[in-house]
């Protein structure tokens, strides 16, 4: 399947999970369109100052994929700076937040992968 940039759905998100803010969700594929258990496939884009708030995966992995800009994650384990090329992966139980405390857009490809 091939979705084109102009096809993909676009929602926003003010104060995701808490967090300051807005956050734009460009869908990639949506979770139904997968075989494999997923709750989102999609690229975000915080502007500086925005932010996700804290949140666990209790039951799911998230892997954020750092595309463009730089922030921070703060995990259980405390906080580090994240940016372009950077991985982050996250889930069993442990609760994650990311801002962009940086001057450009943080793009980032999310993906939540469920247990089955």
């Amino acid at each position: 399947m091939i979705r084109q940039a102009t096809e993909m759905a676009v929602e926003i998100r003010e104060n995701m999970r808490g967090g300051a803010g807005a956050v734009t969700l460009q869908h990639l594929f949506k979770a139904d369109e997968f075989k494999a258990k997923s709750r989102l496939c999609a690229r975000l884009t915080l502007p500086p100052g925005a932010g996700i708030g804290p949140h666990r995966h209790d039951t799911e992995d998230e892997v954020y994929y750092i595309l463009r800009g730089e922030g921070v994650v703060e995990e259980d384990t405390g906080a580090r700076r994240v940016k372009t090329g950077d991985a982050v992966l996250t889930g069993q139980g442990a609760s994650h937040a990311i801002r962009n405390d940086g001057a450009e857009p943080l793009e980032i490809l999310a993906v939540i992968l469920c247990y089955a």
